[in-house]
């Protein structure tokens, strides 16, 4: 998205992605080139995998493409082309989503503990990286793979980005959480909210409740889980949930969550997926991890929606002067009782409040603001 609306600003823009499928080896639009190289088989590679393409990363084409760039600009996992862009002396601005720098597996969450990570630099335990994989399904030999990756390459992806001119964090509670485990990041180191696609307004036809984590721990389907359960059990009430990201769904876990009111979904299209969102009311985000941005609770505000989500990372920055109701993170028996309350709120009330969060988000998140912070940032750096 960035580099299309930079394209639209007139600004020369190359940009270097993995080819998938059928898609066209080179696009050329007006001001954007897109080349794709043929790196990886599926999306789901991962930081580590672009280590290994050494060969594309030292090619004549890609050596030819950093000397002829004015700014070298890093949007994801690519960190080992910095050391490159600044043999050739070229300005580096790297775009942060997540805790990469700090944290080799990018969620800042210690599972020992159970609690937020307070350790600094990008070290990591081995028993945390161990029990995060164990708990994402891998095998031991995955997991023990993994382990040797991150305890040692995921720290040296730390080293790299501290010799980039620019950090980009996509929310100022993302920016003071990187600079203070990194203090020396800070003099580097800007907040720009990520532009946003166009997201339309969508009526509120249902009285439903929509949760789009999956079963991932760290989203918190587990709070929400319990929270349906203990509505249930102490209120004799059935909260109807529509919850997205589930795949394989076995029959028997769908028994079990359906009798507190879960409605499983694999990964939607957008035909489906609009279609669901009409039947919501709320949107719940029940995440236990810092979020940087949380791009569902924005969406969900600005298709109208009311939204109820943990008090944690940036999610009260990106929400505040909005109809949200924030919860303690764990705290599941209060967001029951939330849950509760916007489920007894009268259809009217849901749309008024819905139609206010709106406003107020379209005026937060302008990509007009958005890509003139970005586009000054590059300019500075070059």
């Amino acid at each position: 998205l960035y580099a299309k609306l930079l394209s639209e600003e007139g600004i020369n823009v190359v940009v270097v992605t993995n080819r998938f499928g059928e898609e066209p080896e080179i696009f050329k639009k007006q001001n954007l080139v897109i080349y794709r190289l043929p790196m990886f088989e599926k999306a789901t590679s991962t930081k580590y995998s672009i280590l290994e393409k050494v060969g594309v990363l030292f090619s004549s084409f890609m050596r030819k493409l950093i000397k002829e760039a004015d700014v070298v600009y890093i949007p994801r996992f690519w960190y080992s082309a910095i050391p490159l862009a600044k043999l050739y002396k070229k300005p580096v601005v790297v775009h942060l989503h997540d805790y990469i720098p700090i944290c080799p597996l990018s969620n800042l969450y210690n599972m020992l503990e159970d609690k937020i990570c307070a350790r600094k630099k990008g070290f990591c335990s081995f028993g945390c990286i161990y029990t995060w994989e164990k708990m994402r399904g891998r095998n031991f030999l995955e997991s023990m793979y993994s382990v040797a990756l991150n305890s040692t390459v995921g720290v040296l992806l730390g080293k790299f980005l501290r010799l980039c001119d620019a950090v980009i964090c996509v929310s100022e509670t993302h920016r003071n959480i990187i600079v203070k485990a990194d203090p020396s990041l800070r003099s580097k180191t800007y907040k720009i909210y990520n532009p946003l696609p166009a997201i339309s307004h969508m009526d509120v036809e249902g009285d439903n409740f929509g949760y789009f984590g999956g079963p991932n721990y760290l989203k918190g389907f587990h709070l929400i889980y319990q929270a349906a359960k203990w509505v249930n059990i102490n209120k004799g009430n059935i909260m109807n949930i529509h919850a997205t990201n589930f795949f394989p769904i076995s029959k028997s876990f769908q028994d079990v969550l359906g009798k507190y009111g879960f409605t499983l979904y694999g990964r939607l299209n957008e035909e489906k997926y609009k279609k669901l969102y009409r039947k919501l009311r709320c949107v719940v985000v029940p995440s236990i991890w810092p979020e940087t941005f949380s791009y569902v609770a924005v969406e969900a505000l600005l298709r109208g929606r009311l939204v109820i989500a943990s008090e944690i990372g940036a999610i009260p920055e990106v929400t505040k002067d909005c109809d949200a109701y924030l919860f303690p993170t764990g705290n599941f028996k209060l967001l029951a009782t939330t849950m509760l309350h916007v489920k007894d709120m009268n259809k009217e009330t849901i749309i008024d409040l819905g139609v206010r969060n709106r406003e107020i988000m379209k005026k937060k998140f302008s990509n007009e603001k958005t890509i003139k912070k970005f586009v000054n940032l590059l300019t500075w750096a070059a």
